[in-house]
């Protein structure tokens, strides 16, 4: 059972939301409830580990307990590292709620062979819906895009854009800059893009323990380059907050995207927080 730093306010707080348009509420690291006006909600992401200290330290508070969890159609996994495809994060939430999970095929491996989500948690095997670049699913009122992304420490990453009748919100994942963000910016009208920032530091090697440069995210003139080629109206950049050694001053890209035609609005979340489009 995750013990929560917050009680149960975040989950109550999108069960209980009726948003005019589509709300989201940041989960900290890449983590994001979405919850449409006809009341549909994705989590995506959802990760509440602690990282595997002394390696991967976690900077954030942890802010719900997935079994307190109760309003959710799908879980959308980016790619199959641990803070995007974690059991004791995003198990309980398929059990309590019918919900689907909804991954490319290495993240399904993670939670059918490595973690054994059938058989250490409520879960069926009918709850897993494998996705490719290219698939479009109706979830409630969302249609879901499955898009190329650019991830190179991943195996098999895929980004999603979710269409709404009141606008379009992109989530890349860990993508850094791909060769597909301006075909997409000429398909798609996005509103709100979420893209993962962070700085480069020394964290500890997995198998020497040994400390070795790390740069997972995009840094400052990648993320700025990644949200002019998506044609962004808004930019949320997100992961800067949660490993301890990487983490960024996300108001520093202020001045990096205020040059370019995209993003409109470099908007800036905390853990908690609530974004509306």
């Amino acid at each position: 059972m995750v013990d929560s730093d917050w009680g149960d306010w975040l989950p109550r707080a999108v069960a209980d939301a009726d948003p005019e348009t589509v709300a989201l509420w940041y989960l900290g690291c890449n983590g994001f409830a979405v919850k449409g006006s006809e009341g549909t909600v994705l989590w995506i992401d959802p990760y509440v580990g602690t990282g595997d200290p002394p390696r991967t330290i976690r900077m954030v508070p942890i802010p719900f307990d997935p079994a307190d969890v109760d309003s959710a159609d799908a879980v959308l996994a980016t790619h199959e590292h641990t803070d995007h495809v974690h059991g004791p994060s995003q198990a309980p939430i398929l059990a309590n709620t019918d919900a689907d999970f909804v991954a490319a095929d290495d993240s399904l491996a993670v939670a059918r062979e490595e973690e054994r989500w059938t058989d250490e948690y409520e879960v069926d095997e009918a709850a897993f819906t494998e996705v490719r670049e290219g698939d479009e699913l109706r979830i409630g009122e969302f249609t879901v895009h499955v898009v190329e992304t650019h991830d190179a420490d991943a195996t098999h990453p895929v980004g999603y854009v979710l269409e709404h009748e009141s606008g379009t919100v992109f989530h890349a994942g860990d993508s850094k800059p791909s060769d597909s963000f301006t075909g997409l910016a000429e398909r798609f009208d996005i509103d709100l893009g979420i893209l993962a920032f962070g700085s480069e530091g020394t964290i500890p090697d997995k198998e020497t323990g040994e400390p070795v440069p790390t740069k997972w995210y995009s840094d400052e003139n990648e993320i700025a380059t990644a949200a002019n080629d998506l044609g962004l109206d808004r930019l949320v950049p997100t992961h800067w907050d949660m490993w301890k050694g990487l983490t960024a001053d996300p108001t520093a890209l202020h001045d990096h995207v205020r040059s370019y035609e995209s993003p409109n609005r470099l908007e800036i979340a905390e853990i908690g927080d609530r974004i509306d489009l």
